[in-house]
This record gives structure tokens, C-alpha cells and sequence, in this order.
């Protein structure tokens, strides 16, 4: 007797490498529900204009480069919308993603996290 099955095309994920590039474009190349856990640090969209101070008044090594500035808000949760998408996109079933976030835009992250199903289980201070 012959048994015939048909074999999924399997995409590997790159392992020990560095992807770098846009992280959108990146998550998107890589295959869908192939991810079980995602750690971010996303952009916390500080929008400095001055010096940021602790309250002993020692100044705070705060970033303030490109890759962290938008124009508006609209524009941040924009840009928070389509990471979100694409890591959801990336997780399996039962994935779990932790996400780092400040004052700046916990709060936003959390509302769009909401948005595209994801369960908020714990947040750790």
C-alpha cells in the first residue's frame, strides 16, 4: 500500500541574527504564527524639548534621537497600531508579547493592545 501526504513549504525563522531594518517591514517578512513569545521596547515618543530632570535634579541621559520623534500623537499611534499588527500577526495562538513602556505612552499602547484583541493579563512595575 502507498501513502501519499502532502508536506507544508515550512519557512524557517533566522536564528542567533540580528534582523535589522524597519520593524514593521522585518516582522512582516518572517512567518505568520511562527513566534511564541515577543519582547518590545517600542519608541516611548518622550518629545523632549528641554532637559529632563530627576528629583534630586540630576539630569536624566533621555533619548532623543530621530527614531524616537513623531510629529503628533495621531502619528505615534499610527505607527503603534502597525508595529502591534505585525507582531500580532508574528505570535502562535497561545504567544505572549511584553512590552516596555514609560509614562510617555503606556497608556496609548495600552488602549491599541485592546483594540486588536490582545488580553492584558499582568503589568509589572
Amino acid at each position: 500500500m502507498t501513502i501519499k501526504t502532502k508536506m507544508k513549504s515550512v519557512q524557517t525563522l533566522p536564528l542567533n541574527t540580528i534582523l535589522d531594518g524597519d520593524c514593521i517591514d522585518r516582522m512582516n517578512s518572517l512567518p505568520a504564527g511562527s513566534v511564541d513569545l515577543i519582547f518590545a521596547d517600542p519608541p516611548y515618543n518622550l518629545q523632549l524639548k528641554g532637559d529632563l530632570h530627576r528629583p534630586d535634579n540630576s539630569k536624566v541621559d533621555a533619548v532623543d534621537d530621530a527614531w524616537d520623534q513623531f510629529d503628533s500623537f495621531k502619528v505615534y499611534d499610527q505607527f503603534t497600531h502597525k508595529w502591534l499588527k505585525a507582531a500580532r500577526r508574528l505570535l502562535k495562538p497561545n504567544g505572549a508579547i511584553w512590552v516596555i513602556g514609560s509614562y510617555h505612552n503606556v497608556f496609548r499602547m495600552g488602549a491599541e493592545l485592546q483594540n486588536q484583541g490582545f488580553w492584558i493579563l499582568n503589568d509589572v512595575v
